[in-house]
């Protein structure tokens, strides 16, 4: 397989969103977010998701210009009005003041309002992590799962993210979907040909189902049966309904497909350990002592695997095939 640079890479990629039509500011947010994806091995949220970015601008369901407002009142809570742009910019654009808030409190939030979700939270939960700070992200999405003893879509793949900084700059963090996969792991099995594991998800006769098209004409089904639906439902309720933004199903009847990314809100929560210790303790040896344990036992800690595949991307670059190099190349070219 062709290898390329992280550098080229995000060259290329900022380039194709430039030519597609977003500003400098999007451009650039989104060419993070997607190479990280691709530098970290997660597949499901790298360049496969440029054609989702694409698709949903020429449908004009995403504002490509937006400058996202944000509104400190010297409170706890911080608000980012995204304007309708996707959400990495308008979290670049609240960070700093999350994280001076966090500081100075010891907990603060950061409520992201009317933007275009894009991708994976754990790079928002690693830039918390770089700041000193533990971090804890979620948001909605469109209706995709069935919650746990229904038969139709109803809650969001409803990701949820959670980072812990430690000293030796690799933090403890974990991102997942509170369905059994992400959308886009079906997604790319069925463009693979390949079937699903049993219990990932339901026909649209709300039947279990192997068959990837059939499982994106249905609905997914929640990791954990009722302990992810009900951790789904949290979020529905924390970061659409409280924050006074759209829940999945609004979001979904918003859009009126799950072709083009979904606009709702976010809500970032940050927290400084050692305001939280009071001195008591030091909470990072404290929680070393806790990682050790787990890796005493042959356990990995979430993330583990990430960073590995990182640090061999970034000294030897990245593998795409020939079609994913030609596919952005399409896209210069067009």
């Amino acid at each position: 397989m062709p290898v390329i640079s992280f550098a080229e890479l995000s060259e290329r990629v900022e380039a194709v969103l430039r030519k597609a039509g977003f500003d400098q500011l999007h451009a650039a947010a989104l060419t993070r977010i997607v190479c990280a994806g691709e530098r970290d091995g997660a597949k499901s949220h790298g360049i496969y998701r440029i054609d989702g970015i694409i698709r949903t601008l020429q449908a004009g369901k995403v504002v490509p210009d937006a400058q996202p407002v944000v509104a400190d009142d010297g409170s706890a809570v911080i608000r980012v009005d995204a304007k309708g742009g996707f959400s990495p910019a308008a979290f670049e654009a609240g960070l700093p003041h999350l994280a001076e808030r966090a500081r100075k409190l010891g907990l603060a939030a950061m409520v992201l309002n009317d933007c275009v979700h894009f991708s994976a939270l754990w790079p928002e939960v690693e830039a918390l992590t770089e700041q000193g700070l533990a971090g804890l992200s979620m948001c909605p999405s469109y209706s995709t799962v069935a919650p746990a003893g229904g038969t139709r879509p109803l809650l969001g793949t409803n990701p949820i993210a959670f980072g812990w900084p430690r000293a030796d700059g690799v933090p403890y963090v974990f991102d997942f979907a509170t369905s059994v996969a992400a959308r886009g792991e079906i997604e790319l099995k069925r463009r693979a040909g390949e079937t699903l594991p049993d219990g990932w998800a339901l026909d649209a006769e709300g039947q279990p189902t192997t068959d990837p098209e059939a499982a994106l004409g249905g609905a997914m089904l929640p990791f954990g049966a009722h302990k992810g639906s009900a951790i789904s439902t949290m979020i529905e309720l924390l970061a659409g309904v409280m924050i006074g933004d759209l829940t999945s199903q609004g979001a979904l009847e918003a859009l009126g497909t799950t072709t083009l990314a979904p606009r709702h809100g976010e809500l970032v929560l940050a927290f400084s350990p050692e305001r939280f210790a009071a001195g008591r303790s030091d909470p990072f040896a404290q929680a070393e002592l806790l990682f050790a344990a787990i890796l005493g036992q042959g356990a990995r800690l979430p993330g583990q695997s990430r960073h590995r595949i990182r640090a061999r991307s970034l000294a030897e670059g990245i593998s795409l095939s020939d079609d994913e190099l030609a596919g952005l190349d399409a896209r210069l070219l067009a």
